[in-house]
């Protein structure tokens, strides 16, 4: 999650939000086309740079992804698709991983979805439709690259998009690990206003009203909550591993991003690093929780990033800067 959304959610956050994520996009048809990027952007260390680029530059693509002439490699023989969290891109959340996993040697793709027409960032609107487009974007790299099953990484929002297609869409059948980076997989309690706003009549619909739908239904014991986790958390036939924070800025407690099904791995930043303070914004340009998603993708890879100093909400004043000038 984030950018102006998240500021939506960050600055009612301390008076009253959370834990945001969402939403949808489409089909192959004109009414709703998928929207996979396609202007090469470059590689970014920091979210800031990262906004700043996607504001001067629409339909970027993270570096290193959407070739789909890219052909798997026997080391990485599933192409890795990417989705972004709240009021945000493709290039905006991604433009640190993408390239290192190209660099690895994936194939890597990653999709805007969520967004009204003419939308600059997406990840607003209902996650069901979301999931739905992510799943046709699947398929489209399936097809192109030749692989039988993806693997799939989703931050934010994008965690619950992909979660839902792999559990409620028939995705299992394509995907072989699924990673969720600051995923919100029960929720948020919205500093423990979520429970009076689910019980108060109108609250759930005052929550999007003022932030989102994708929000909205990212509240803890929302109806979408529910429905994603009943059943279980998890399907067979799929790795599950979640990477979260304890400092966490968007998703409280932190508890709620573990997943509590067979064939789940929950790893927290800082009980392998614990001056790492990196929370929810920073997340998807923190090296050691980047080395941890490269690590969920492939055991035997060799980390590169070290265990180093981050002080505890870090990014969040460049978020509230980014997304409101």
């Amino acid at each position: 999650m984030n950018l102006r959304g998240v500021v939506t959610v960050t600055v009612c956050v301390v008076l009253l939000s959370s834990a945001a994520l969402s939403t949808a996009q489409a089909d192959d048809t004109p009414a709703s086309p998928l929207d996979v990027p396609a202007d090469a952007g470059i590689p970014q260390s920091g979210r800031s740079a990262a906004a700043e680029y996607a504001k001067a530059h629409p339909n970027s693509a993270p570096a290193g992804s959407n070739n789909f002439s890219c052909v798997p490699t026997p080391e990485h023989p599933e192409p890795v698709v990417l989705a972004h969290g709240t009021d945000a891109s493709a290039y905006t959340d991604w433009a640190a991983l993408s390239p290192l996993l190209a660099a690895d040697g994936y194939c890597v793709f990653a999709l805007n979805y969520g967004g009204a027409p003419g939308a600059d960032t997406y990840g607003t609107e209902d996650i069901v439709d979301s999931a739905a487009a992510f799943g046709r974007v699947v398929d489209r790299v399936r097809e192109s690259t030749g692989a039988a099953k993806v693997d799939v990484v989703g931050y934010s929002q994008g965690a619950n998009v992909t979660r839902y297609y792999v559990n409620k869409l028939g995705g299992a059948r394509f995907v072989d690990q699924w990673v969720g980076l600051a995923s919100p997989s029960y929720g948020g309690v919205m500093y423990g206003l979520a429970p009076m706003m689910q019980a108060l009549p109108g609250g759930p619909e005052a929550v999007t009203e003022i932030t989102s739908v994708a929000v909205g239904q990212q509240m803890q014991g929302s109806p979408f909550m529910t429905e994603l986790n009943a059943g279980g958390d998890t399907v067979p036939g799929v790795s599950y591993t979640t990477v979260s924070s304890r400092y966490d800025e968007m998703i409280q407690p932190y508890t709620n991003m573990a997943l509590r099904g067979d064939g789940a791995v929950n790893v927290v930043i800082q009980d392998l690093c614990p001056q790492d303070g990196s929370g929810h914004f920073r997340a998807p340009y923190d090296p050691f929780a980047l080395d941890l998603v490269r690590t969920a993708l492939d055991p035997n890879a060799i980390p590169v990033a070290r265990c180093e100093f981050v002080p505890i909400g870090a990014d969040i004043p460049d978020v509230i800067v980014d997304s409101n000038f």
